[in-house]
């Protein structure tokens, strides 16, 4: 299991999230791999590839609520882009974000292996 200090290595900004959670490092803790259970990463990725930007769409808008809820700020940067650029339908190479989206997640999921 890491630790604030790990979560704070990574880059998420811990102090922030933790003041959410009232310091509470346990809870934070035990809610950060519940994103890797989050089945819009697939929905984003499958969105995407289908051509259905709206479905994109939710499902970028989900995750960054979650990611910006916990301030996971290496997976919320790319997020936060792609969910504006999906906003608007725009149709273009989405795979630069989806590549740095899945990269960053798999970073931290291996900080909970």
């Amino acid at each position: 299991m890491p630790t604030i200090e790990d979560l704070k290595n990574y880059g998420a900004n811990t102090d922030e999230a933790l003041s959410r959670l009232m310091g509470n490092e346990s809870f934070y803790l035990a809610l950060v791999p519940r994103v890797f259970e989050d089945g819009n990463f697939e929905k984003l990725a499958s969105g995407i590839a289908e051509g259905d930007l709206d479905k994109a769409f939710e499902a970028a808008h989900s995750l960054k609520g979650v990611l910006g809820n916990l301030e996971l700020t290496p997976i919320l940067k790319p997020m936060l882009e792609i969910t504006e650029l999906l906003r608007h339908r725009e149709q273009l190479d989405y795979s630069p974000y989806l590549e740095e989206i899945f990269k960053q997640k798999e970073a931290l999921q291996k900080l909970f292996e």
